[in-house]
């Protein structure tokens, strides 16, 4: 446990285990936090802070610094978008300390073996752990961020995967070398704990980055940092300074040191730091109970960080003596055998008031913390229970301020298809957090799929005057104040959509759609080249349908006919026809077909203009949208008349279009029937019958005139 030997089976366990039983694991991973993570922090906070001479000693960190992260605190409370930088720096650093402690046991067991490390070999180990936490940093900083609370400069695997596979040879290279003269001379099992470390290294760092490079299932290098890491880590700490405080109680004449009592106080301290004050936040200041817990949780971190980078040094001959002085003798002993050795510790000057010395108080204290902790055990099984409403409606009421329950609350009720409950829920969750960004649009669309726009519309206007630049928000205000009817605020806030992301393809397509209602051609042509281009370039962009993508492009070679630029436009009907057929959409395909019809004969080429007609007219027979097919034949028709085409076969058009449009009826159906008409005043009465009887036959050979008719 303490040279990390036992995280082959664990990290194994983690990496592997199966997702089907994610709460039971959630659980155990929070019971461990307590029993393991909580106390090794205190572990720290007992030796900085249990003596006066502890505190004087290190009184830059202990008070300073202190001060410093209380005062952080107090900002994070009061400004919470601040805090993803706080939260991020604690991720990042966290690998960088469990390196730390790993090197630095290293060479405490070196030097407990009696090798003697060159600085030449200690530079090339300590290279070898750097190396390591930079790969796993590599990852961190690869892509974009999935969790709002980790900033990430999003770099391209492109980039960091070759850097990130040096880096692994480097670990390796740099491992043995500093491995090399000392395994040779003092043989592999004098030095057996150094290497355990230097492989525990190996499985912390590489070996995980090794295998999301090459494996379909992956841990979040995050969350694996501060989940799975953090466990056997802080147990490990926990092993070698429970052993530091033994020795040096017993250099300072104190026998009656117990682990247990000593462990217990780790424990209660532990809730102390973690716990208490989150409540605390949470009932006195009504604020947001997971987020309080993280801002806790980070600044502890980042003072352990600190504080114990100052108390753990082999430089220090105190700490040298104690953990690299041989087990069985005492510090107290070998004083005046090695006059080099520092004399033994005076005995510990009381730091804290007498009444807090007490036993009666620490019994009552560490009680109350351990019932505390109990409950903040079971709080967190309700409050973690996914898709549990009952359980989540219990954590609640326990506490009623916690928008992560909220969330969890209004998914559960989302399942059980109560919309209107997971509305409220969501509501609650906002005004508990208003700072959340993924609450936020999580509201707007519980509201909007409950049919509550106006009440979706009013949410977003709150919203961004929070987050203004916001783009996501900006185009679904757009989308209701449309629905609502506000097409001019809806354009503005498409507008600012696009000059804060002019790569938003939604905010195009409906700026598109808008500025052609309302007949600004050039406007409504610019936005549709905008979206065809920008989804052109993303084929697998999953956010915008293909079929819109085919329809935007027909629309934009419409309005570009419209302003003369016809070859644009026939480029941008081949485009949207080939779009089409990819998606195997013969609706779209047809209508794509029908306006580059159009689009031939203006420039006079009627031959394509009446294959384009043709090709339509098959496609139609595809599908079962009759009205759309009654159209594309009356317009057939009426392209025939203008091309003097005999008057049987524009009548046979006419007689189809009349018998698909005749179910839905309407203006267009009335259109058709003027038209038959004046063709039938054309013709006699036999030619009108015989075109009736001879229906079949003269639509066949309408759709097969050829070129030389026209």
């Amino acid at each position: 446990m303490g040279c990390g030997a036992w995280s082959a089976p664990l990290l194994a366990i983690a990496l592997f285990m199966p997702a089907t039983h994610s709460h039971a694991w959630a659980m155990t991973f929070y019971l461990l936090a307590i029993v393991f993570n909580y106390p090794h922090f205190m572990a720290t906070i007992y030796r900085a802070y249990h003596t006066r001479e502890n505190f004087d000693k290190y009184r830059f960190v202990t008070l300073h610094v202190t001060l410093l992260i209380l005062a952080t605190g107090v900002l994070m409370h009061a400004s919470p978008r601040l805090f993803p930088w706080i939260f991020t720096l604690y991720i990042y650093w966290s690998p960088w300390h469990y390196s730390g402690q790993n090197y630095g046991l290293l060479m405490m067991f070196a030097k407990r073996s009696g090798a003697v490390v060159t600085p030449g070999e200690r530079k090339w180990l300590r290279g070898a752990f750097i190396a390591s936490y930079c790969m796993l940093l590599g990852s961190f900083v690869t892509g974009g961020s999935n969790d709002p609370l980790i900033l990430t400069p999003g770099l391209s695997a492109k980039f960091t995967l070759p850097l990130r596979l040096g880096l692994g040879i480097t670990f390796a290279l740099f491992t043995f070398m500093g491995f090399r003269r000392i395994v040779r001379e003092h043989g592999a099992r004098a030095v057996l704990a150094p290497l355990t470390l230097a492989f525990t290294q190996f499985l912390w760092f590489v070996l995980p980055t090794l295998l999301e490079l090459n494996s379909a299932s992956q841990v979040p290098q995050t969350r694996y940092s501060s989940g799975i890491l953090a466990v056997l880590h802080a147990t490990q700490y926990i092993w070698i300074t429970s052993y530091f405080q033994r020795r040096e109680a017993l250099a300072a004449g104190k026998s009656n040191w117990r682990i247990t009592t000593y462990f217990l106080t780790l424990l209660a301290g532990g809730i102390a730091l973690f716990i208490p004050g989150p409540w605390l936040v949470s009932f006195v200041f009504h604020y947001d109970f997971t987020t309080s817990f993280l801002i806790f949780m980070s600044l502890v971190n980042i003072h352990h960080f600190i504080l114990d980078g100052r108390l753990w040094k082999l430089r220090d001959a105190r700490v040298s003596s104690l953990l690299v002085d041989s087990v069985g003798r005492p510090h107290a002993q070998t004083a005046a055998q090695n006059p080099s050795t520092p004399p033994p510790a005076p005995r510990p000057q009381a730091f804290l008031p007498r009444i807090f010395t007490r036993p009666a108080f620490q019994i009552f204290a560490a009680v109350l913390l351990f019932l505390w902790g109990g409950v903040d055990q079971f709080h967190f099984a309700m409050r973690t229970d996914e898709g549990n409403l009952p359980a989540l409606l219990r954590a609640a009421s326990i506490n009623p301020y916690d928008s992560a329950v909220q969330a969890r609350i209004a998914a559960a009720a989302t399942l059980a298809g109560h919309k209107d409950e997971a509305a409220a829920a969501l509501i609650r969750a906002v005004e508990i957090n208003p700072a959340n960004v993924g609450l936020q649009h999580a509201c707007a669309r519980a509201l909007i799929a409950d049919g509550r726009y106006a009440d979706a519309y009013v949410h977003y206007q709150k919203m961004l005057a929070l987050f203004p630049r916001d783009s996501d928000a900006l185009v679904n205000y757009g989308i209701l104040a449309a629905r609502l009817g506000h097409p001019e605020e809806a354009i503005d806030s498409w507008q600012k959509a696009v000059e804060l992301n002019p790569e938003d393809a939604r905010a195009h397509l409906y700026l598109a759609g808008a500025y052609e209602g309302n007949g600004e051609v050039a406007s409504a042509a610019r936005h549709w080249n905008a979206f065809v281009s920008f989804e052109a370039a993303h084929p697998d962009d999953s956010t915008v349908a293909r079929d819109q993508v085919a329809l935007a492009a027909i629309h934009l070679a419409d309005d570009e006919a419209r302003l003369n630029q016809n070859p644009a436009a026939r480029t941008q009907y081949e485009f949207a026809i080939t779009l089409a057929q990819r998606a195997a959409d013969p609706k779209l395909e047809s209508l794509a077909w029908a306006h580059l019809a159009d689009l031939q004969e203006k420039l006079q080429d009627a031959p394509g203009a009446a294959q384009s007609y043709q090709r339509a007219l098959a496609l139609d027979a595809r599908t079962s949208d009759q009205e759309t097919e009654g159209l594309d034949w009356f317009n057939y028709g009426q392209f025939l008349r203008r091309h003097a085409i005999p008057d049987d076969l524009i009548y046979a058009c006419f007689l189809q279009a009349e018998k698909l449009l005749a179910p839905t009826g309407g203006a267009n159906l009335a259109t058709v029937q003027t038209m038959k008409r004046q063709i039938e005043k054309k013709m006699n009465k036999s030619e009108v019958a015989e075109s009736q009887n001879d229906f079949g036959t003269l639509l066949t050979k309408s759709t097969s005139l050829p070129s030389t008719s026209f």
